[in-house]
């Protein structure tokens, strides 16, 4: 995956503001919802998804700049206590770990590395044969070591895909890519495991691959158990004489009858509209949130101007 800055078209010093505002703008613009027609939007809205995981999370950001974890949110490898620890790589027979470092020096030869490779592994180790620029190597025996050949990854999926279900694609730390479908219905935190995909060593049965879902947090909806939350912006006179606004869900989109002088906060809820559940579905709440237009409006002022001289009222009087 890029950077995630990059993704999200900010700089390195940026403040959470102005990364959410560029996540928002962006999950906006290439929603597949309004890219139906073009195939990567999809690829798109969860790359975006993905560097905002980063990003717009204090801790992971902070580790990210420290170079602890790479642009998935996986933990980077450190290095060894002291700079000079072993390089260790799979190879047939067991694993082989090469150490870096000049000649042995007086009681400090192959058997000295050995023995302590042996109190380390459990008498794990078959012995040292000469490596390059002066080196040992030495070839582990599995056989008396547990190895975990299960690999553990991590995939974004949009609220609707995690609703829908559908297929995508996972790139592993080796570098291979899988098709992987997903459930409909699957939640946050949930895995899938995919039997035989994980890693390989000789005598041993391939481990499996478990892929942990996190829904990516959507640019409209709020999540609230099986509940979705919506803020849906209304001009002042729909507000004042009431009708008809259009409400997006999960679905197709539906109206609702805004009824006159509705004030801004006020919540309504469309049964259904919410997220499947056993035996049933959770419901959809719509919040009203009057908003003026852009800009000063001589004409709207005239009559606010008007109205308040005419017709005053306090809506804080019961505040104290």
């Amino acid at each position: 995956m890029r950077d995630p800055y990059e993704v999200l078209g900010v700089q390195r010093g940026a403040s959470a503001a102005a990364i959410k505002s560029a996540y928002r703008k962006l999950a906006k613009k290439h929603h597949p919802d309004s890219n139906k027609d073009d195939p990567k939007a999809a690829e798109r809205f969860s790359e975006i998804n993905s560097a905002n995981e980063i990003l717009g999370d204090e801790d992971k950001r902070k580790q990210f700049d420290r170079g602890e974890i790479d642009a998935e949110g996986k933990p980077r490898f450190q290095g060894f206590p002291g700079g000079g620890g072993p390089r260790g790589r799979a190879g047939p027979g067991g694993f082989e770990y090469s150490f870096r470092g000049g000649g042995a020096g007086p009681g400090q030869g192959a058997g000295g590395f050995e023995d302590i490779l042996n109190s380390m592994f459990g008498g794990g180790v078959r012995g040292a044969r000469p490596g390059a620029g002066g080196g040992a190597q030495f070839e582990f025996d599995t056989g008396g070591i547990g190895l975990d050949l299960d690999v553990n990854v991590a995939m974004s999926v949009s609220l609707e895909e995690s609703v829908k279900g559908g297929e995508k694609r996972v790139r592993l730390p080796n570098g291979k890519e899988l098709n992987v479908k997903i459930p409909a219905g699957v939640t946050e935190g949930q895995q899938i495991r995919l039997r035989g995909q994980g890693e390989s060593a000789q005598g041993h049965p391939p481990g499996d691959l478990l892929i942990t879902i996190n829904v990516a947090p959507h640019p409209f909806f709020k999540i609230e158990g099986s509940d979705l939350r919506i803020d849906l912006p209304v001009t002042l006179y729909e507000a004042v004489l009431g009708g008809k606004v259009r409400v997006p869900t999960l679905g197709n989109a539906v109206e609702l009858s805004v009824p006159k002088n509705t004030s801004s906060g006020r919540t309504f809820r469309l049964k259904g509209k919410g997220l499947p559940k056993a035996g049933a579905t959770g419901d959809l709440f719509v919040t009203i949130r009057i908003m003026l237009p852009d800009g000063n409006d001589a004409e709207l002022e005239a009559l606010m101007e008007k109205w308040r001289d005419h017709h005053p009222y306090n809506p804080r009087s019961g505040l104290g």
